[in-house]
Parts: structure tokens; sequence; C-alpha cells
């Protein structure tokens, strides 16, 4: 079958990447803040710049898409 269809373009959203961090690996004012967690989510754009840090893993992919953006786990 050659019939040409045309698909809806839908905006692509910008990928953010979620990967876990070591409480004892961050600076000591946020190691502060961490509340007793040994291990927060962090979420950083394409270039690498961190965007958030927070306690749960599920919380970070429901902030990114909650703020138009495509999250992807890393290791």
């Amino acid at each position: 079958m050659d019939i040409p269809y045309e698909f809806a373009t839908e905006e692509a959203r910008p990928i953010v990447y979620v990967r876990a961090v070591e409480v004892k690996d961050l600076p000591k004012d946020v190691q502060a803040q961490a509340m007793g967690a040994t291990r927060l989510y962090a979420v950083h754009d394409e270039g690498g710049e961190r965007l958030a840090l927070v306690k749960e893993r599920n919380l970070a992919f429901t902030l990114a898409r909650q703020n138009d953006l495509s999250p992807v786990a890393t290791h």
C-alpha cells in the first residue's frame, strides 16, 4: 500500500535526564538540607545543568512532565 499519510506534528518537548545522586557527593550546604536522606534524584538538562534535586525518583519524573519536559532515566 502506497498511500501518503500526514502525521500530526506535535511540538517536541525538551529531554531531561533523571539520575540518582548520593547525598555525600553533594556540596555541604545541600547535604545539610537533605533531611537524613542518603540518595536524592537529580533532573538535568541536555547540557548537564542540574535543574532540580528531589527525594524520590517518581517525583523527579512527575516534576519534569509537569514542566512540559520529557524525562529519561540514566544510570
